[in-house]
């Protein structure tokens, strides 16, 4: 047999073991039940009834959500999302900001009665607590309700009184759009403007600065002058080209010409007379010999006399014995006064060639000087010109800016676009209690609490509760079992 320390300590049951046993801890459990019920249920009448009061709004993206920046242009036109926007407007929603302006606007009493007196009834130094006290009822009271991927966001005010709980929501609500447009819609037209008026104040400086400039050094417009110069440099020095070409040219031409002249006489032959006495005086001896042949037979003397002259002389006019000079006349060779006249006309063209390069070589001297002069200026006139367009440029943002940011507050002061209230609260008809959910958890703890203490009062029990514990723990039949005596 196993000592008795050991068996005593450890029993055996049954499930049927726990049905007789916890009857028998009937009274403990029912008088713990009854406390802790009674208790629970005190509690659960004591808790009010409230009303719950309604609301909706529809949030979509506005103009206060669009990025834009005080100085140049990066990031400009940037928006959130629109999960983002929900957070941003639920944030504001909930802000004890907004709170306190509803408290201000109706009044501590007209919302909580008992804390107001308390708030007249405390010294100046604890009304802060009793106001801390209102803002965190309004918060444990108010609740804001999201979606994923919804525009949409619920309001639900819990207060005693159904009308009370629609006043106080209808309130925030009107309170939200005059508040949510401080807070989005910054004031900075203030400093913009004082910004734009000290770029002023540069602008006007560096104006003078330029104008100064342009006046010390005699230039009108820079830019224009410079191109101007530029432009006229190409023309001169093109015509300078074209001069040089025509002066060679005019040069050749008069060398080749007074070459020409040389061996041009100044004079020609204009016509000359043919003498023709040798001719005359063969047909002379013939007609004679004719007349002879009429008197005298061929080979008569006077015949052959005539006929030896005629021959000598034939053969002197062939051999050109007989020929002579005739009279002639000279003039002025017309060939070697043309040659003269354009002489004449290259050497004027020459000269005018000559003073027309000097007069350009001239020209672009001085254009050199004045381009060199300006090129020495141009970085002198760049870094003022840089700065006047760098301030007007900023005058002319910050003005744009200004006026916009100016529009944007007047538009978003008087209108709230992206915000829209879907539904109003109304004073709810049912209220909303914790009595019955309440007592159900009062009896369901009072219950489990019972049974706790029945089983622990049932296992802390020495002994062997009954005959079949008995049994199974010792491991030996009971043969009987005598009831207890008192």
């Amino acid at each position: 047999m196993a000592p008795r320390s050991d068996w005593a300590m450890r029993p055996r049951y049954a499930p049927s073991d726990f049905v007789a046993l916890l009857w028998r801890e009937r009274f403990l459990m029912l008088a713990v039940f009854a406390v802790i019920f009674v208790i629970g249920a005190a509690f659960a009448f004591s808790l009010k009834t409230t009303y719950p009061a309604s609301s909706s709004i529809l949030v979509r993206l506005g103009q206060e959500y669009v990025y834009e920046p005080r100085a140049g242009d990066a990031g400009r036109g940037a928006v959130p999302e629109a999960e983002q926007v929900i957070q941003a407007e639920t944030e504001i929603l909930a802000s004890s900001e907004l709170k306190q302006r509803v408290i201000d606007r109706l009044g501590l009493s007209r919302i909580y009665p008992k804390l107001a007196a308390e708030f007249a009834e405390a010294p100046a130094g604890e009304k802060r607590i009793v106001m801390g006290k209102a803002l965190r009822a309004m918060e444990t009271s108010l609740k804001i309700q999201t979606a994923p991927d919804t525009p949409i966001v619920r309001l639900v005010f819990e207060h005693e009184d159904a009308g009370t709980a629609a006043l106080v929501l209808n309130t925030l609500l009107e309170e939200y759009l005059i508040f949510r447009r401080t807070v989005l819609v910054e004031s900075n037209l203030p400093a913009m403007e004082t910004q734009r008026l000290t770029f002023q104040e540069r602008l006007a400086e560096a104006d003078a600065a330029y104008e100064q400039f342009l006046t010390s050094n005699q230039i009108g417009d820079f830019v224009s002058e410079k191109a101007a110069l530029s432009q006229l440099q190409s023309q001169i020095e093109q015509q300078k080209y074209q001069t040089e070409t025509q002066l060679q040219d005019r040069v050749g031409r008069l060398a080749a010409l007074q070459a020409q002249m040389g061996q041009v006489s100044p004079e020609v032959g204009l016509y000359r007379d043919v003498n023709n006495a040798a001719s005359d005086k063969l047909v002379e001896l013939k007609l004679q010999r004719e007349d002879l042949l009429g008197r005298y037979r061929a080979d008569a003397q006077p015949v052959r006399d005539l006929d030896s002259q005629i021959s000598r002389l034939e053969q002197g006019i062939e051999a050109g014995r007989t020929t002579g000079e005739g009279a002639r006349r000279f003039g002025v060779n017309p060939v070697f006064q043309t040659l003269q006249t354009e002489r004449i006309q290259l050497q004027s063209e020459v000269a005018a060639l000559r003073q027309a390069q000097a007069t350009l070589n001239t020209q672009l001297a001085q254009l050199l000087d004045r381009r060199l002069k300006l090129a020495e200026l141009e970085p002198r006139f760049q870094a003022l010109s840089l700065d006047r367009d760098v301030l007007q440029a900023n005058v002319r943002d910050f003005a744009v800016k200004e006026e916009q940011s100016r529009a944007a507050r007047e538009i978003a002061a008087a209108s709230n676009d992206n915000i829209r209230i879907v539904q109003r609260a109304t004073a709810p008809a049912r209220g909303s209690s914790l009595k019955k959910p309440m007592l159900v958890l009062a009896f369901l703890f009072a219950g489990f609490t019972a049974l706790c203490a029945g089983l622990l009062r049932m296992f802390l029990r020495p002994g062997l509760p009954t005959a079949q514990s008995a049994s199974r723990t010792l491991d030996l039949p009971v043969l009987g079992a005598a009831p207890m005596k008192a």
